[in-house]
Protein backbone atom coordinates (compact mmCIF):
# COMPACT_ATOMS: atom_id res chain seq x y z
CA UNK A 1 0.00 0.00 0.00
CA UNK A 2 1.50 3.53 -0.98
CA UNK A 3 1.58 6.35 1.53
CA UNK A 4 0.93 9.54 0.10
CA UNK A 5 2.49 12.79 2.19
CA UNK A 6 0.30 15.72 1.17
CA UNK A 7 1.63 19.56 1.71
CA UNK A 8 -1.12 21.41 1.36
CA UNK A 9 -4.16 20.33 2.24
CA UNK A 10 -7.81 21.65 2.65
CA UNK A 11 -9.62 22.91 5.80
CA UNK A 12 -11.60 19.85 7.10
CA UNK A 13 -14.29 21.14 9.39
CA UNK A 14 -16.21 17.69 9.67
CA UNK A 15 -19.40 18.72 8.10
CA UNK A 16 -21.40 15.96 6.65
CA UNK A 17 -21.08 16.24 2.55
CA UNK A 18 -24.43 15.36 1.25
CA UNK A 19 -25.52 12.51 -1.20
CA UNK A 20 -26.70 14.37 -3.90
CA UNK A 21 -23.21 16.68 -4.10
CA UNK A 22 -21.55 13.78 -3.67
CA UNK A 23 -23.29 12.60 -6.83
CA UNK A 24 -23.23 15.71 -8.72
CA UNK A 25 -19.32 16.01 -8.19
CA UNK A 26 -18.40 12.53 -8.99
CA UNK A 27 -21.23 11.48 -11.59
CA UNK A 28 -22.96 8.40 -10.25
CA UNK A 29 -26.16 8.22 -9.42
CA UNK A 30 -27.27 9.38 -5.39
CA UNK A 31 -28.96 5.83 -4.99
CA UNK A 32 -25.66 4.22 -6.50
CA UNK A 33 -23.42 5.95 -3.38
CA UNK A 34 -26.40 4.90 -0.76
CA UNK A 35 -25.89 1.45 -1.64
CA UNK A 36 -22.52 1.49 -1.92
CA UNK A 37 -22.18 2.69 1.65
CA UNK A 38 -24.88 0.17 3.05
CA UNK A 39 -22.93 -2.50 1.70
CA UNK A 40 -19.42 -1.18 2.47
CA UNK A 41 -17.81 -1.15 -1.02
CA UNK A 42 -17.46 2.54 -0.73
CA UNK A 43 -15.39 3.88 1.82
CA UNK A 44 -15.90 7.86 1.57
CA UNK A 45 -18.55 7.72 4.49
CA UNK A 46 -20.48 5.79 7.23
CA UNK A 47 -24.09 4.08 6.60
CA UNK A 48 -26.49 3.18 10.06
CA UNK A 49 -29.99 1.76 9.76
CA UNK A 50 -31.62 3.06 12.43
CA UNK A 51 -33.57 1.29 15.00
CA UNK A 52 -36.60 -0.74 14.09
CA UNK A 53 -37.09 1.20 10.82
CA UNK A 54 -35.89 0.84 6.94
CA UNK A 55 -34.47 3.79 6.98
CA UNK A 56 -30.85 4.82 6.94
CA UNK A 57 -28.64 7.62 7.70
CA UNK A 58 -25.52 8.62 6.25
CA UNK A 59 -22.48 10.30 7.40
CA UNK A 60 -20.06 11.20 5.00
CA UNK A 61 -17.00 13.78 6.56
CA UNK A 62 -15.58 16.04 4.33
CA UNK A 63 -11.81 14.86 5.12
CA UNK A 64 -13.23 11.26 4.02
CA UNK A 65 -14.55 12.31 0.93
CA UNK A 66 -11.32 14.12 0.15
CA UNK A 67 -8.72 11.10 0.97
CA UNK A 68 -11.62 8.69 -1.23
CA UNK A 69 -12.72 10.44 -4.13
CA UNK A 70 -10.27 13.81 -4.13
CA UNK A 71 -13.48 16.21 -3.86
CA UNK A 72 -13.52 18.61 -1.04
CA UNK A 73 -15.56 22.08 -1.42
CA UNK A 74 -14.50 24.79 0.85
CA UNK A 75 -17.68 26.65 0.48
CA UNK A 76 -20.64 24.57 0.41
CA UNK A 77 -22.90 27.90 0.47
CA UNK A 78 -22.00 28.16 -3.34
CA UNK A 79 -22.88 24.59 -4.09
CA UNK A 80 -26.36 24.37 -5.90
CA UNK A 81 -28.28 21.02 -6.04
Amino acid sequence: MSKFIYTNTPKFTGRNVPIDEIARATGKSSAFLREGLKQGFLNFGFACKRKNAHNFSFYCPDKLVWEELGYFNGNPKKFEL
